[in-house]
């Protein structure tokens, strides 16, 4: 049997994660700590409502620090300590929606959402 958390506890527990994220990495499915990043994006304001981060500084544009098709993202604190890993990245459906999955170096991309629900 799974364990079920209030709403004020979700809340909570996703108000910390906004609290400590300042930047998302943008990466292919290799993604792990330096390993396959394409893009870092620093994070503006979040909202937390219903156990769901969002972000609400959107659409916020980068640029491309490596070549490849993003499918995962991270979000990370100022230290580059992973606090959220797994979200999936597409044009529509998934975690954080971007404009264009196949990211350029050098290339501006633009983040159009993203979303954390808490489990």
């Amino acid at each position: 049997m799974s364990v079920v958390y209030s709403l004020t506890t979700k809340n909570a527990r996703m108000q910390l994660v906004a609290n400590l994220i300042q930047t998302m990495v943008l990466g292919t499915s290799a993604l792990s700590g330096a390993t396959g990043v394409l893009a870092t994006i620093n994070l503006g304001a979040t909202t937390v409502s219903g156990g769901v981060l969002t972000l609400t500084s959107v659409p916020i544009t980068t640029t491309g620090t490596a070549a490849g098709t993003a499918s995962k993202a991270e979000l990370r604190d100022g230290t580059g300590t992973t606090i959220a890993s797994g979200l999936a990245v597409a044009t529509t459906g998934t975690e954080v929606i971007i404009a264009n999955p196949n990211i350029t170096l050098g290339e501006s991309l633009t983040v159009n959402s993203g979303t954390l629900t808490h489990g």
